[in-house]
């Protein structure tokens, strides 16, 4: 049973929204303020937060920062504000999807429904993606052996540190598939992206020097993060 976090200071719509999340299956912590939905958050590790914009003290933009320094748990914003710059703003800080008051029950519940879907596939892509195969990858003069843990060019054997080693085999899995940073540190690092972080950044200008000439297969993805090129493209 997944638990959803509400956080909205209007008790009256509050008890509606529990009422009909708890109908629909769901388990639901309910707060007034920011301050205790950052502390309950904390305690109780939600599937997803239902976040008003506007609360008492603490708005919700400053509640939805925090959050994200914290976890990427989906956050689904409700707010009476209905200008596409607000909804910008608010997409922008973190939100993974937005809801204008008044809103209809059947909505709110799709939409959740559909968040929590979402949030479940990126748990199986990311329980793959760091369990992987012990397979051994050859793309030209590079070969990675997973299981003994060993990568090497033109027969020489790379030195990688354990991360360095953790990205290459990702990317060379996956060549042509576009890897957000975020999804990065969730993968490989294990942990939440914070805004301004350059340890992905840092490991792949890492990664490119050691490859020589070859770590211009390693492509930068604008506004997104990183890739290997699709094999038919490159060299390697």
């Amino acid at each position: 049973m997944a638990t959803i976090l509400l956080v909205e200071d209007a008790r009256e719509l509050a008890a509606v929204v529990v009422r009909e999340l708890e109908a629909a299956g769901y388990r639901v912590r309910h707060e007034v303020d920011g301050r205790a939905a950052l502390a309950a958050h904390v305690s109780v590790s939600p599937d997803l937060v239902i976040l008003d914009w506007m609360l008492p003290g603490m708005d919700g933009l400053e509640v939805l920062r925090q959050i994200r320094q914290m976890a990427p748990t989906p956050v689904l914003m409700l707010t009476a504000r209905s200008e596409e710059t607000d909804r910008v703003v608010g997409l922008e800080v973190g939100a993974d999807d937005y809801l204008t008051k008044p809103f209809s029950m059947r909505e709110l519940i799709a939409r959740v429904r559909a968040l929590l879907r979402r949030q479940e596939l990126l748990r199986q892509m990311l329980a793959a993606d760091r369990d992987g195969a012990f397979e051994t990858l050859i793309r030209g003069a590079l070969r990675l052996d997973a299981a003994s843990h060993l990568a090497t060019l033109d027969g020489d054997p790379l030195d990688l540190s354990p991360t360095e080693f953790a990205l290459l085999h990702l990317l060379m899995r996956s060549p042509g598939r576009a890897f957000s940073r975020t999804y990065l540190l969730e993968t490989i690092w294990r942990e939440s992206y914070i805004g301004g972080d350059r340890s992905v950044d840092n490991v792949v200008l890492r990664l490119r020097r050691k490859l020589g000439a070859l770590g211009e297969e390693i492509e930068t993805v604008w506004s997104i993060g990183y890739r290997l090129r699709p094999e038919q493209e490159g060299a390697l």
